[in-house]
């Protein structure tokens, strides 16, 4: 089973630890093994070693430049991924997609700017259009996750049109934003009034009358 990884108060508000490149992987740079992997768990949005080590994995992969991992890249995507302030898993690895292909983007922008021929600067125009057109997919997914957790709002929207009739509409939305509706109202305030009864006279009972 993953372990739980548990937060202390030496680990809260302080700044994520460095990841020290091996050989033959990583290692979390901090004098407190315990402290530094907490740490590193809640600048990733995780809960276990599991997840957090599986996240850092697949960014160090992704801080490739010249065919190495990069600290600097590392430290960088880390530190964008701390600064979102990821809530779970599923928002750390969303996260992650996104610091990853904004990296990605900026390499290629980097080939773009030093493309010696026709050929490398297409390549590199194509791929970075694709990550451009890419990176909204990852936030729009974190922001439609998140805004689930929102309480959602009733507000009854009560209109009394003429002849009396209270026109009830019902509209829900997030409490981020409400919106009211009056197409309801407008229609009846703008519906046709009920001619009122008019008598009708027979000529015959005039003469009666008469």
């Amino acid at each position: 089973m993953p372990t739980a990884i548990a937060a202390t108060d030496q680990t809260k508000a302080a700044a994520a630890p460095r990841i020290k490149l091996l050989s033959h992987g990583f290692s979390i740079d901090h004098p407190d093994p315990e402290v530094g992997e907490q740490l590193m768990a809640d600048a990733l949005g995780v809960a276990d070693r599991d997840a957090m080590h599986g996240i850092l994995r697949q960014l160090v992969r992704a801080s490739v430049s010249g065919e190495k991992p990069d600290e600097g890249n590392l430290s960088f995507m880390i530190s964008m991924v701390k600064s979102i302030k990821p809530r779970d898993s599923v928002e750390a690895m969303l996260v992650a997609q996104m610091v990853s292909v904004h990296v990605m983007a900026m390499r290629c922008a980097h080939h773009l700017a030093n493309a010696e021929d026709l050929a490398q600067h297409d390549s590199a125009a194509r791929a970075l259009g694709r990550l451009a057109r890419t990176f909204p997919a990852p936030i729009d997914a974190l922001n439609r996750y998140r805004s689930q957790g929102e309480p959602a709002i009733t507000v009854q929207n009560v209109s009394v049109g003429d002849g009396g009739k209270a026109i009830v509409g019902n509209v829900t939305q997030h409490a981020s934003v409400i919106v009211s509706d009056k197409d309801t109202a407008s229609a009846a305030r703008n519906a046709p009034k009920a001619s009122g009864s008019k008598r009708r006279h027979d000529p015959d009972d005039a003469k009666a009358q008469a």
